[in-house]
């Protein structure tokens, strides 16, 4: 077969993907439609090498795609079965590949995936701020930086394919993945989403993958943001408008700007039809309206779960059949939703077409990835993975992400010189010495603890004393393992106790507490859970926290968690608030410098923080009817959408609107002055937000329509320019069309979605 036309490169993908689909039997066609994780044991040998002849036996038609190579038995923590090194992952790689080319009957490469959500999650790799911590950058340029560096790193090791990024927009904080997500907002989230993908693949809408770059895999398509109750998988009780609304932009967003060629179904159902058999999300509107041209992943095991799970057939069987004709391409991460399909063909119960159609997807995703040509790694490449540059990058991001919630003026701590009337700096708190990254995390070179930043920075100019606190979950905080169980309260009391010693003398508490990778994470299992009834804080932090507040001295509570912070006590008793999110493996460095002054945060939220459950669904951008009050407690957040502080001080000037009437279709520029009128450099984000004050249907009060994120020095001004583009305008009228309305327009400027100044446009036919 190697004077076949699918070897020529120089042939059009599609003249190549049809002449091997030509060539193939049913069975053939099948194998390429399903992954290998779980069986890993099966086709490996002592030492969980690559064995060809188990691969040939087990899979002798051919695999389409093996999951993760970089770890070694499929789903297992990598605390309990070590990852691979960075040789060992390239040597698996490569041997894999010899054997699908030179010992298959038509040498069809393997697709390799890996995860990448906030860096390759893999061994020494460089590990970034968790997805809601990019968000909170507000910078659509460094999150497409990061991705680039990401793509380097998984493309060095012979991968392909990365399960990255999520574009779920994100309305239910008790939801345990929201820290994956880009926030609450469609705008910002498709603008991060756009951004990340471009990194990946490179920018543009050209198929083709180029070096050093990687293909994307957009999730989850769709509501999978607002389950039920909070809890992951959970119905998304959503209506059309809704989807079309909130959580379908940053999908389209990204399938009419980018080059993505795969996109996830997500786990939940809608209105009774569970997305993995939902044809009108997959193929009239994914496919149809937005003109989708690659294929469609399901998620893992989500096949299967329409018969286990969400009931609608009877065996895995007929689970695999319905996904099929529903528009569902490749299955993940193993055969049983797919394996018999061949099997159902025979039955004419599924056509032939309708696998012929997912194998032309597929496979023009491995033509377009190069595979057929070139699919070798580059150990010279990869041994660089989390060098210098990834280090300096993850600081970079880590320093942007912090978002400074409140400050009465403790912070930045002063650090004298010359070694006289040293401050005791007291570092308290379960999270103090500890670098957590997250869900999905990698495993980087080395990685730097609060604690460890902290007394790196203050050197010999300070006296840093520490104490635990209190213990929140028992064990190794391990996101892979199933049973969490928080820690004993006996024991953290006479923790507590030892704390308020160890803080007694000191001249500023710094105290870090939140959340562990255990306490909030994707529930993917019922023996395996991360949603949350409560939004506080868990255990007994909120005790350590008031018994450190008795001691009258200034205290800073440094947040280290993946959920919006609804921790009221905190809130209204600590000196100033410090949100972190889990910001990578440069964390402790970023911590301490802003602790110090060295760097002044900048980070602006990417969700509405409520002050209870009670308040849920918590979002900016609600209807007029929405948030009329309640008896006994507040409508208003704890923290509003896009509110961050600074520790200099920023005055915006009355927004202008470049026309104060345009047609309909036409872009408008605001301007707005912005002047740092305090006394350090510092950043600002200017946030443009939209209202249709009348309209057919109704709106939301405001939304976000455009930002961006600038640098000032002391007493610099400048003129900031957001241009509005018209789909700010557009709306799903009543007859479900999606219309630009005629009618009178606020654009409301500030530095947050509460305090704005507005300017009016009128939009015309």
């Amino acid at each position: 077969m190697a004077d076949a036309p699918y070897w020529d490169a120089s042939l059009p993908v599609e003249q190549r993907v049809e002449d091997l689909l030509s060539r193939m039997t049913l069975d053939e066609k099948v194998a390429q439609l399903i992954t290998v994780w779980n069986s890993k044991n099966e086709i490996q040998a002592d030492g969980d090498v690559f064995d060809p002849a188990k691969a040939a036996a087990r899979y002798p038609h051919g695999i389409g795609q093996i999951a993760r190579p970089s770890d070694r038995l499929g789903p297992s923590s990598p605390r309990e079965v070590p990852r691979r090194s960075i040789e060992d992952s390239i040597q698996y790689v490569i041997d894999a590949q010899r054997w699908a080319m030179e010992n298959t009957r038509l040498g069809i490469p393997v697709l390799f995936h890996e995860e990448s959500l906030h860096g390759f999650a893999a061994k020494d790799a460089t590990a970034f701020p968790q997805s809601i911590g990019l968000a909170s950058t507000w910078d659509p340029d460094l999150v497409r930086e990061i991705n680039d560096l990401i793509a380097g790193e998984v493309r060095a090791r012979g991968v392909h394919l990365v399960l990255s990024p999520v574009v779920d927009v994100a309305r239910d904080s008790r939801w345990g993945r929201i820290e994956e997500t880009f926030g609450e907002d469609p705008y910002l989230v498709g603008e991060m989403g756009v951004a990340s993908v471009e990194g990946l693949t490179g920018p543009g809408t050209d198929r083709k993958l180029r070096d050093g770059q990687v293909m994307a895999t957009l999730k989850h398509m769709t509501g999978h943001g607002q389950p039920e109750s909070g809890t992951n998988v959970g119905p998304a009780q959503i209506s059309e408008r809704t989807l079309r609304e909130m959580f379908f932009p940053p999908f389209e967003q990204v399938v009419s700007r980018t080059a993505i060629d795969a996109v996830m179904a997500s786990y939940n159902e809608i209105d009774g039809i569970p997305s993995h058999s939902n044809s009108w999300l997959l193929n009239d509107v994914l496919r149809g309206e937005w003109g989708y041209r690659g294929a469609v992943v399901s998620d893992y095991y989500a096949i299967e779960d329409m018969a286990r799970l969400h009931q609608i057939v009877p065996d895995y069987k007929a689970a695999g059949e319905l996904a099929l004709v529903s528009g569902v391409d490749v299955d993940l991460p193993e055969g049983d939703g797919f394996e018999n399909l061949a099997e159902s063909v025979r039955e004419g119960r599924v056509s032939m077409e309708a696998i012929d159609t997912a194998t032309r997807r597929f496979l023009t995703m491995k033509f377009n990835a190069g595979i057929f040509d070139n699919p070798w790694p580059d150990l010279a490449l990869a041994k660089t993975s989390n060098g210098p540059e990834g280090v300096a990058l993850a600081l970079k991001a880590a320093e942007k992400s912090l978002i400074l919630l409140k400050n009465d003026g403790v912070l930045p701590l002063d650090l004298p010189t010359g070694g006289v009337n040293k401050p005791t700096i007291a570092v308290i708190g379960p999270n103090a010495d500890v670098a957590r990254l997250g869900g999905y995390y990698g495993e980087p070179r080395a990685s730097v603890t609060p604690l460890e930043g902290i007394r790196a920075l203050a050197g010999d100019r300070a006296n840093i004393v520490h104490a635990l606190g209190v213990e929140i979950t028992k064990g190794d905080d391990d996101w892979w393992e199933d049973e969490v169980e928080l820690g004993d309260p006996v024991e953290n009391r006479r923790r507590i106790a030892e704390a308020v010693e160890v803080a007694r003398d000191a001249d500023t508490i710094l105290l870090f507490v939140g959340d562990t990778e255990k306490t909030s994470r994707e529930g993917w299992a019922p023996e395996h859970l991360g949603d949350r009834t409560s939004l506080d804080l868990v255990g007994e932090q909120n005790e350590l926290f008031e018994a450190l507040k008795a001691l009258g001295k200034p205290i800073v509570v440094v947040l280290v968690n993946g959920r919006p912070p609804s921790y009221p006590t905190v809130a209204e008793e600590a000196d100033a608030i410090l949100e972190t999110w889990y910001a990578g493996e440069q964390q402790g460095t970023a911590i301490a410098k802003a602790l110090f002054g060295e760097v002044n945060p900048g980070g602006k939220m990417p969700v509405t923080t409520a002050r209870n459950v009670g308040q849920l669904p918590n979002f900016y951008n609600y209807k007029p009817s929405a948030r009329r009050g309640y008896l006994f407690d507040e409508v208003t957040p704890l923290y509003p959408f896009g509110y961050g502080l600074s520790y200099t001080t920023f005055e915006f000037g009355e927004p202008v609107a470049s026309a104060s009437t345009i047609t309909a279709g036409s872009p408008v520029t605001v301007r707005v002055s912005v002047t740092n009128t305090g006394d350090m450099a510092g950043d600002e984000v200017v946030q443009v937000y939209l209202r249709d004050e009348i309209s057919s249907v109704t709106r939301p009060v405001k939304e976000l329509a455009g930002f961006q994120r600038v640098t000032l020095q002391p007493g610099e001004t400048q003129q900031v320019d957001v241009t509005i583009e018209p789909r700010a305008f557009m709306l799903w009228n009543r007859e479900m069309e999606r219309v630009i309305e005629p009618g009178e327009f606020t654009l409301m400027v500030g530095p947050n979605s509460q305090d704005l100044q507005e300017v009016t446009v009128t939009v015309q036919p």
